[in-house]
C-alpha cells in the first residue's frame, strides 16, 4: 500500500503551509531594500535602523519561548491564526508608518507574528503530513527560500512607481490569505466534534486501511484519525516538557545546529557585503551580486535536503558537507581574498545554506508527538535565535576592536567547525522522547 495521497482530505493544509512559509521571509526580507526610501519622507537615525536589523533574531528567540505556552491553551490552528493576523497588521501599519518610532514598533509586531509562526511550522508539518514529511519539508522550506529573493527583486521598482508605503503593505495580503485555510479547519473540526462518536469512529477505520507511515508500516488508528478528520486538539502537554529538553543532550545540539546555521545567514547578511569591499577588495555592486549568489545556495538546498533527510537519513554526512565547506569558504577569504576568487569562497560559504532546512527537518523528525514538536521547535529556535542576535554583534565588537576582517573571520570559522560534532550527534534517528524515556520514563 503507499502512503496517502499528498491533496486528500489536507488540500486546506497544504495551502495554509504555503502561505504561512512564504509571510515569514517576504515579511523580513521587504524592508531593507526601500530603508532610503522611507528615509526621504522622515529622518531614520542608525540607531533605529540598527534596531530593526537586530528584531528578528532578538523577537524569534523571545516569542519561541512564549509560544509552546501560548499553544498548550489555544492549539496550532488558533495561534496560526494569531500569528498571522500580527504579521498582517504589522505589515499594514508598517506602509502607515509616520515616523522611524511607528515604523520601528510596526516592524517588531510583524516580527512577533514571524517569530511565533516560526515555532508552528515544524509542528504543523508533523501533525498533518506524518506520512509525507520529506515532500512537505522540501515545499516548506523552497517557498521561504523563494521569498527571500523575491521581495528584494520587486520592492524598489514598486517603491519607485507607487510609494514605499505600497511597497512595504503590499506583503500583508498574503499573510491575510495564510489565516483563511486555518480559520476554514478550525471551523470544520468544530463540525467534526458534534458528529456522532460512532461516524467518527467508523471515518477513522476507513482511513486506516489506506493510510501508511513513511517505513512501509500501518498507521495507529490514533494517527489515521487525525489524518482523515483534520485539527484534533491533543491532550496539554506537561508543564514541565519544555524545562526537561533543558536535560536532554539531543535537544541541546539540535538548538547548536540551528544555532549555527541562523549564525551563518544573519552574519553573512549583516557583514558579507562590508568584508568584501573592505578586505576582498570588490565594488559595492559585485558585493550586493555576491550576497545573492550566498543566498541563492540556499534554493537547491531546500529543495534536496528535506528527502535525503527523511528517505535516506544523511543527517551527518549533509552537516558536515555544509559546514567544512562554509569553512573552507571563509578560510579562503582570509587568507586569498583575490577579485578572481571570491565568488568561489562566497559560494563555499553559501554551502552553510544546507544547515537550515535540515535543522527545520530535525525538529520534526527528533520528535514523536506534534505536542513535543512544538516544546522542541520553541527550544531550539530560541536557543538558535539568542545566538544568531549575538554573534552577529560580536564580530562588529572584533572588527572595530582589531581594525580589520581577519579575527572575525576567524571566530566565524572556529564557530562552524565547533558545530560539527553537535551535527553528527544530531543525525543519530532518536528523538527526544526516547532519549529522556531511557533515564527518566515517559517524558508526558
Amino acid at each position: 500500500m503507499s502512503a496517502r495521497p499528498l491533496w486528500q482530505g489536507r488540500a486546506l493544509a497544504v495551502l495554509g503551509i504555503v502561505l504561512v512559509a512564504f509571510s515569514l521571509r517576504s515579511a523580513v526580507a521587504s524592508l531593507s531594500p526601500v530603508v532610503d526610501h522611507v528615509a526621504r519622507d522622515f529622518p531614520m537615525p542608525s540607531a533605529v535602523v540598527g534596531l530593526i536589523g537586530t528584531a528578528p533574531p532578538v523577537c524569534f528567540a523571545l516569542f519561541g519561548l512564549l509560544t509552546p505556552l501560548i499553544e498548550r491553551r489555544l492549539g496550532l490552528e488558533r495561534v496560526a491564526v494569531i500569528a498571522l493576523g500580527a504579521v498582517t497588521v504589522g505589515l499594514i501599519a508598517r506602509g502607515l508608518a509616520v515616523d522611524a518610532t511607528t515604523l520601528l514598533v510596526a516592524t517588531a509586531l510583524v516580527f512577533a507574528g514571524v517569530g511565533m509562526a516560526n515555532i508552528l511550522m515544524p509542528p504543523l508539518v508533523k501533525k498533518y503530513f506524518p506520512d509525507r514529511l520529506g515532500l512537505m519539508m522540501t515545499l516548506y522550506t523552497t517557498v521561504m527560500a523563494i521569498s527571500t529573493f523575491l521581495p528584494p527583486l520587486v520592492a524598489v521598482p514598486v517603491a519607485d512607481l507607487a510609494g514605499w508605503r505600497t511597497s512595504l503593505a503590499m506583503w500583508a495580503v498574503f499573510a491575510l490569505a495564510g489565516t483563511i485555510p486555518w480559520i476554514v479547519m478550525l471551523l470544520r473540526s468544530r463540525a467534526e466534534a458534534a458528529k456522532p462518536a460512532a461516524a467518527q469512529a467508523k471515518e477513522a477505520e476507513a482511513a486506516s486501511a489506506d493510510a501508511e507511515d513513511p517505513a512501509g508500516e500501518a498507521l495507529s488508528f490514533e494517527d489515521a484519525t487525525a489524518l482523515s478528520t483534520g485539527p484534533i486538539i491533543t491532550a496539554p502537554s506537561s508543564s514541565r516538557v519544555f524545562s526537561r529538553l533543558l536535560r536532554i543532550p539531543l535537544a541541546w545540539t539540535l538548538a547548536a545546529v540551528f544555532g549555527t546555521s541562523a549564525s551563518m545567514a544573519y552574519t553573512a547578511f549583516a557583514w558579507l557585503p562590508t568584508i568584501l569591499v573592505e578586505h576582498a577588495g570588490a565594488t559595492s555592486q559585485q558585493a550586493g551580486l555576491l550576497l545573492s549568489l550566498f543566498a541563492f545556495t540556499g534554493l537547491p538546498a531546500s529543495l534536496i535536503v528535506p528527502v535525503l533527510i527523511v528517505r535516506f537519513r544523511a543527517t551527518t554526512p549533509l552537516y558536515v558537507i555544509g559546514a567544512l565547506g562554509a569553512a573552507a569558504g571563509l578560510i579562503g577569504l582570509l587568507l586569498a581574498p583575490a577579485p578572481s576568487l571570491v565568488w568561489l569562497w562566497v559560494l563555499l560559504y553559501g554551502l552553510a545554506g544546507l544547515m537550515f532546512p535540515l535543522a527545520l527537518v530535525l525538529i520534526s523528525v527528533r520528535a514523536r508527538e506534534p505536542e513535543t514538536a512544538v516544546a522542541l521547535s520553541g527550544f531550539v529556535q530560541s536557543v538558535g535565535y539568542v545566538l544568531a542576535a549575538v554573534f552577529p554583534l560580536l564580530l562588529g565588537i572584533l572588527h572595530g576592536a582589531t581594525g580589520g576582517w581577519q579575527v572575525p573571520l576567524i571566530v566565524l570559522t572556529a564557530l562552524v567547525v565547533a558545530s560539527v560534532p553537535a551535527g553528527v550527534y544530531a543525525g543519530r534517528p532518536v528523538t527526544v522522547e526516547a532519549a529522556w524515556e531511557r533515564r527518566h520514563g515517559r517524558l508526558w
